[in-house]
Formats: C-alpha cells, sequence, structure tokens
C-alpha cells in the first residue's frame, strides 16, 4: 500500500466520521449556552459548527476517491449527513425560541416571524433528507443505481454553511472575550434578519428543487409501479408538484404584505420577486410533466379551465394584483405630505387591483390564445414595475424630502398606467420564462443582473428600466413566429 493512499483513506476517514462529533459537541455548547449565556462556550460551539462545514464542503470529493470501496464511503457520507443535520437543524430550530423568550427583550413581530419560518426550514430539510433516502433505496430495488456525484450537489453544498451561520445568529452571546475570532463570529451573529430571510429562502427553494430533482430522476420508476397505467391516478399525483409551487407563490405575496406593513418595501419587492420566480416554475413544470396535454382519446382545447388553472389564476390575482396595490396603499396611507394625501390614493389600488383581476378572467376564458405570448402585459411584469419604484418612494421618505412629490406622484400615474397596459389585449407579449428556458445566455444574463443589484442602492431604479423595456418590447418581439416564442427548448 503506497504512502500516498494511506494518507488519502485516513484522511477520508477523518473528514468523514469526525463530523458527527463536532456536531455533537455543537450541541453541548450550546445547551451551556442557553444554561449559562457563557460566551466562550458560544465561541467554542460556532467553532465546532464551522469546522464540520469545512468537513462537508470536501468529504464528498475525498469520499469518491476511497479505494477500494468507494460506494462504502459514499453511503457513510451520507449516513453521516443525516446525523449531523438531525442534530444542528432542530438545535437551531429550538435556538431560534430560546431567543426570542429568553434573550430579546421586547421581540418585534419579524423577530417572531423569522423564527417561525427557520422552524418551518428546519422541518423541510429533515424531511427532504427522509425523502431522498426513500427514493435512493427505491431506485437501487428496482435495480437502478443512484447518482454516485456528491460534490456536484447543490443543496448539500449550501446546507452545511447556513447551519453554521443560523447556528451562530440563534445563539449569540455579547459581550464576548477580545479576540479577532470572537469579533468575526458575533459579526456573524449581528447579521439583519432581512438578509436571514434572503438567505433562507434560497436554501428553501435549493431544498424544494433537490425534492423536485429526485423526483425527476426516480419519479417514473415510483409511479409506473403506484398506478399501474392509470393515468388519471399518474396525473393526479404529478399535479401536486405545481400546485405546491402555486401555493409558494401566493405565499410569498401574502409575506410581502407583511414586510410592507413593517415598513420594508425593499424586502417586500424582493419576496415578489421569488413569488415570480415560482409563477415561472409551476407553469414550467407542468409543462415538462404533460399535465398541460390532453388524456388520449379526449377531445384537445384551445384552454382548458381545471383545478390547476384557477388555483394559478386565484395565485396570481393575489400575488401581482391585490398584494401591489396593497404595498401601494400601505406605503402611501403613511405620509404626512400634504401633496400625497390629496392624491386619490385608494381609488386608484382599488383600480390596479380589479384591472389586473381581469385581465386574469380574460386570460382563462381566452377561446384563442396565442401560443408564447400574452395579451395584454402579463400580470407579473406589471406588478413588479409598479412596485419597483415604491422602493425609490420609501428612500425618498427617509432620506430626501424634496424627492418625495415627484416619486408619489411617479408611483401614482404608474399604477394607473400599468392597469391600462394589462388590459391593451391587442398587443401581444412575449413569454419571457420561456424565452430565457429558450436562450441560457439571457437566463445567466438575468440571473447576474439580479445577484449584482439585490444588495445595492439601486435595486429599484435597475428593476423599473429592465420591465419598463419589457413593457415597450412588443415594438420588436411581435416579428417572432408563435411556434418558435412557445418552445421551451431549442
Amino acid at each position: 500500500m503506497s504512502r500516498k493512499y494511506t494518507i488519502s483513506k485516513k484522511a477520508t476517514a477523518v473528514l468523514i466520521y469526525s463530523r458527527p462529533f463536532l456536531a455533537f459537541g455543537g450541541m453541548l455548547c450550546a445547551i451551556g449556552v442557553m444554561w449559562n449565556r457563557s460566551p466562550v462556550l458560544y465561541t467554542m460551539g460556532v467553532s465546532f459548527l464551522f469546522i464540520s462545514m469545512t468537513f462537508d464542503l470536501v468529504d464528498g470529493w475525498f469520499a469518491a476517491r476511497f479505494r477500494p470501496h468507494p460506494t462504502l464511503a459514499q453511503l457513510a457520507d451520507r449516513i453521516m449527513d443525516k446525523i449531523v443535520y438531525s442534530i444542528i437543524f432542530p438545535l437551531i430550530a429550538a435556538g431560534m425560541m430560546w431567543k426570542l423568550l429568553f434573550v430579546s427583550s421586547g421581540y418585534a413581530r419579524i423577530e417572531l416571524l423569522h423564527a417561525i419560518f427557520v422552524m418551518l426550514m428546519c422541518i423541510s430539510v429533515l424531511i427532504r433528507d427522509n425523502f431522498a433516502g426513500f427514493m435512493r433505496n427505491f431506485a437501487i430495488r428496482q435495480g437502478h443505481e443512484p447518482e454516485a456525484s456528491e460534490y456536484t450537489r447543490l443543496r448539500t453544498v449550501i446546507a452545511a454553511p447556513v447551519g453554521a451561520l443560523l447556528y451562530a445568529h440563534a445563539f449569540y452571546v455579547p459581550e464576548g472575550p477580545p479576540s479577532p475570532l470572537y469579533d468575526w463570529i458575533s459579526w456573524l451573529g449581528n447579521l439583519p434578519i432581512r438578509g436571514l430571510f434572503f438567505i433562507e429562502i434560497i436554501f428553501l427553494s435549493v431544498s424544494f428543487g433537490s425534492i423536485a430533482a429526485y423526483c425527476r430522476k426516480y419519479g417514473t420508476l415510483c409511479l409506473n409501479e403506484l398506478c399501474l397505467d392509470d393515468e388519471i391516478l399518474r396525473r393526479r399525483i404529478l399535479s401536486f408538484f405545481p400546485n405546491a409551487l402555486t401555493v409558494m407563490n401566493a405565499m410569498m405575496g401574502l409575506i410581502a404584505v407583511f414586510f410592507a406593513y413593517q415598513g420594508r418595501v425593499r424586502e417586500a419587492y424582493l419576496l415578489l420577486i421569488g413569488a415570480a420566480i415560482f409563477d415561472k416554475l409551476d407553469g414550467s413544470v407542468a409543462r415538462k410533466l404533460g399535465l398541460t396535454e390532453p388524456l388520449p382519446g379526449a377531445a384537445a382545447s384551445s384552454r382548458q379551465i381545471n383545478l390547476g388553472n384557477l388555483l394559478d389564476d386565484l395565485a396570481d390575482g393575489v400575488s401581482f394584483c391585490i398584494v401591489p396595490a396593497w404595498i401601494f396603499y400601505i406605503t402611501f396611507s403613511k405620509v404626512q405630505e400634504p401633496f400625497i394625501q390629496k392624491l386619490a390614493v385608494g381609488p386608484v389600488a382599488l383600480l390596479y387591483a380589479l384591472m389586473g383581476i381581469a385581465r386574469l378572467i380574460y386570460f382563462t376564458m381566452d377561446k384563442n390564445p396565442i401560443p408564447g405570448f400574452f395579451k395584454g402585459m402579463p400580470t407579473p411584469a406589471a406588478a413588479l414595475m409598479v412596485t419597483a419604484p415604491l422602493i425609490m418612494f420609501d428612500n425618498a421618505l427617509q432620506e430626501a424630502p424634496e424627492w418625495i412629490a415627484f416619486w408619489g406622484m411617479f408611483c401614482f400615474i404608474l399604477m394607473i398606467v400599468a392597469s391600462v397596459f394589462m388590459n391593451l389585449y391587442p398587443v401581444h407579449y412575449i413569454h419571457l420564462g420561456r424565452f430565457m428556458s429558450r436562450s441560457r445566455s439571457f437566463a445567466r444574463f438575468n440571473t447576474i443582473l439580479l445577484f449584482s443589484i439585490v444588495f445595492t442602492p439601486w435595486l429599484g431604479h435597475v428593476a423599473f428600466i429592465y420591465l419598463f423595456l419589457y413593457m415597450l418590447s412588443p415594438l420588436v418581439t411581435w416579428r417572432i413566429d408563435p411556434e418558435v416564442a412557445a418552445r421551451e427548448s431549442l
């Protein structure tokens, strides 16, 4: 046995099998922190978690090279993941509640919401792990080898850093020992809740995406075993996934209203972006699963009205019609400026909501849709366009009073303009989600643009310009063939 092989084998064993002990040590330190609020134990616990996180990021790479039993090493790596996550994420949920009750004095509603959201996220992590284990074991029994690569699993790469970050936030103890290590850890423990919300929503989306990926890999095997050629039962089972994404769309919109009540217009806008992403995903997933096609032997219709379509329209009505009007009304109702108070804010907000709902009703009842195009500006684009300037209006309220009248009038007029453009049915807008699916370079550009501006003061400006250009896009996109616009791949 060569020395190189021996080092690799020992390193793999240390990386894989030491993680549960580090997580268990972090749990003991957390219990000590809850008992006597010791900054030393807090520093040790966070250090244990970050060491475990580092091992988690590289152990899969070593496990794949653990000869002569790489499969055994990968299996051990998965088992260690289950053990570590079963310790850390329930511990984080308990720590958030402990911090809320015994550390925060007079906590705000947003802190309570964050603690509840973290608890739900921790539950989803454990559900995802058990679901993934079930799907892999079922595939093995059917004679299919599971995915061997560990390092490429995005969810696994994200889970460990998120767990360590939330641990540092949940068990944060102020006034620790003066050291560079504690200063860096305390900075993590003091991250603002709005930043944590953004990270947690991304992690939750990745977890759901991981579940969807397992369903895509092994779902056909399970359905063949379960449905026994019953196509109606198969569709009822498959419809759960796009319907779940549709519900997430509506939930994002409702949470955005909560943030708007707290004066967090920027965070409310980010949640509306999340609602638009889920709206794009639910339709894409439904089409990929074949749920939009008529049953074999059934007569094809131009647009079928079923429970899935109605649920999608209901979620769109909440997130992109009612919620933007609500946020507009909430933001303007708090302003004491005489000029703003003279504006008919309530009627305009009601006008936008009703015109958006009318546009959705037309979309549902339209008997002659154009593939790949919308008749009138789609409600998600209109919602994001009218909400973006509210970020600038809110900033003017806090920092630049001389701009209040300008941005207030701008937002007021834009609500009326968007209400009209949503119902200009002779004007046809290309399906932007399908265009992104066809053009990977355009999808990458949008992703890079979003992440490059999301933490900058220019989020509202760039978003409005982007969506204003989309409002003018029919001047160019009318030349595109509907058969090309309807495709989601090259």
